[in-house]
């Protein structure tokens, strides 16, 4: 995923901009830039996060760089924001989302001119860098945004910055959250809501879909009107998005409550205690004890001194054994106990199986698991919230596979295993649960959880779930 964060200020704008950059250090682990302008024109700066916090890695810039404006992230993939020079003249750009054509992409701007893309490691392009490309071919921002909308498939928000003020410039579709704040001779835009509320921002208005605007210290100024059709994605409030944060006027932690509640109607499973793995669990399983009336409890705790970030560090190996390790069991609360336990979702199944042994071993009579988004089947192709190789990495399809003996699973019979209703989906179910060793297993469906969230079904994105666009 990740996350991005700009200021336009009468002042020195560097004290905003490096604490609302900060607040988005949820929504990434790889690298964080962040970039100025002021009187010695653009100055940029990107480290690396993977070892250490966005606080840590910018302490420097931040007592060095100064400037009115700034834009900066928090990226789970290139490094960014960039700066760019062209016959638009000179911007800094950062992005958010998924372009998943982008060597085609790459290929067309080959052919139209001499261009050169500059290499990741692993020989990938800087997709912010593309964009950049995409913007540059038209002869305004505006035209230039709306092109690299229109061309790429998935989903990008972005900030331009320029040494008049930033485009602002949410996802044709609004897969993204972008959020305009005010206070006094400053504005700011946010991909999170309360990433400003804490250095004196108040809430101006949220952009919607495709919607362009162009933030200066004095105001903001609409020049693309939003469109009316949305996809925003619906695991920002299962999972992704940080408790305090606000999408659409629907609050994150009162989305998981509900979430919860929603969930514990007709559920008849006896437990001892309700817990949540931590952390975004847990409101989640807060919801469901409060409906059931069973006790809440955390039968361990995640060890965060050391290891704060639950995603951390990049390789699936690595990540699962740190997840282990954080967890130190509460044996009063485990030892000869009926738990049920919710997650916000089963992706691999590595680390929740890995849990569940963990409880058994340390005592646990049985373990219950529900989680509040429905079986993921189909791998996102807006957002990379999910660093998966393929989508035969998902245990779904790794079941779905095995019982078709097939490799190739044609769409439609993907339909069957995801509609909650059919067979299909009750034998995958219950296979994944004796693969993970659960006591009982039961997923939110997609209904129940489009309910929680309380905005139109319509609005939301959930393809991860259901494969419809």
């Amino acid at each position: 995923m990740g996350g991005i964060f700009g200021v336009a200020s009468k002042e020195n704008c560097m004290f905003d901009l490096f604490f609302g950059v900060d607040y988005h250090s949820h929504l990434g682990t790889k690298c964080g830039g962040i970039a100025v302008y002021g009187k010695n024109g653009f100055t940029q700066a990107v480290h690396s996060i993977e070892h250490a916090p966005f606080r840590t890695e910018f302490d420097k810039e931040f007592g060095e760089f100064e400037g009115n404006i700034g834009i900066g992230c928090i990226s789970d993939n290139e490094p960014q924001p960039l700066i760019v020079r062209s016959h638009l003249g000179s911007y800094a750009i950062t992005t958010v989302g998924l372009v998943t054509n982008v060597d085609e992409l790459a290929e067309k701007l080959f052919e139209s001119g001499a261009f050169h893309f500059l290499e990741l490691s692993g020989g990938a392009i800087n997709q912010t860098e593309l964009i950049a490309s995409l913007i540059n071919q038209k002869s305004t921002f505006i035209e230039g945004v709306q092109y690299a909308q229109s061309v790429i498939k998935g989903s990008v928000t972005m900030l331009i910055m320029t040494a008049e003020g930033i485009y602002a410039c949410r996802d044709k579709m609004g897969r993204t959250p972008l959020i305009i704040g005010k206070k006094r001779n400053a504005f700011c835009a946010s991909f999170e809501s309360f990433a400003f509320l804490n250095i004196g921002y108040k809430e101006f208005k949220e952009l919607g879909p495709g919607e362009i605007d162009f933030i200066t210290s004095e105001g903001v100024q609409v020049l693309v009107a939003p469109a009316k059709e949305m996809k925003i994605c619906s695991f920002l409030w299962m999972y992704y998005g940080y408790p305090t944060s606000t999408y659409e006027g629907v609050g994150v932690e009162s989305a998981r409550y509900k979430t919860g509640e929603i969930m514990s109607k007709d559920d008849d499973v006896d437990v001892d205690i309700v817990a949540g793995v931590p952390d975004s669990g847990t409101p989640h399983a807060i919801g469901y004890a409060n409906a059931k009336g069973i006790p809440f409890a955390r039968p361990f705790i995640k060890y965060t001194p050391t290891w704060p970030r639950s995603f951390m560090p990049t390789k699936q190996t690595q990540r699962n054994l740190i997840a282990k390790m954080k967890l130190i069991p509460v044996d009063e609360l485990i030892r000869n106990k009926k738990l049920l336990l919710i997650d916000d979702s089963i992706v691999r199944g590595t680390q929740l199986g890995e849990t569940t042994d963990f409880l058994y071993s340390s005592g646990a009579k049985e373990v219950h698991i529900r989680t509040a988004c429905p079986p993921i089947i189909f791998g996102c192709k807006y957002l990379n919230f999910s660093r998966l190789n393929s989508e035969n990495d998902l245990i779904t399809r790794k079941v779905i596979v095995a019982k078709e003996g097939k490799a190739e699973i044609d769409k439609e019979l993907l339909y069957e295993y995801a509609d909650f209703r059919s067979e299909k989906y009750k034998e995958m179910c219950e296979e994944i649960r004796k693969q993970l060793n659960f006591t009982t297993l039961k997923y939110n469906n997609a209904d129940d959880m489009a309910k929680a969230i309380g905005i139109e079904p319509c609005k939301l994105c959930t393809y991860c779930f259901t494969g419809r666009e």
